[in-house]
C-alpha cells in the first residue's frame, strides 16, 4: 500500500483506503475517490496530479493525493 502521489503516471491501480477527516473523506468521495475504484495517474505538472477515476479525469495536488492508499 503506497499514497497515490507516488504511482507512477500509467499505473493502473485500485484504492485500498480514503484517508483524512470525515470533510475531506467526503469531498474526495465525492469526486470518485472510493475504496475498490480503479485510478491511473495521467501526467504530473506543477505539483498536481491529473488522476483518471471512473473514466473521469480530475486534477488534485500532491497534499490531497498524499491522503489516498493504493
Amino acid at each position: 500500500m503506497m499514497p497515490l502521489s507516488m504511482l507512477e503516471p500509467g499505473v493502473i491501480k485500485n484504492i485500498v483506503k480514503v484517508g483524512g477527516r470525515d470533510k475531506t473523506r467526503s469531498f474526495l468521495e465525492s469526486l470518485g475517490f472510493v475504496e475498490g475504484a480503479e485510478v491511473t495517474v495521467v501526467s504530473e505538472l506543477a505539483g498536481n496530479l491529473i488522476i483518471n477515476v471512473k473514466d473521469t479525469r480530475v486534477a488534485i495536488d500532491k497534499l490531497m493525493a498524499g491522503r489516498i492508499f493504493v
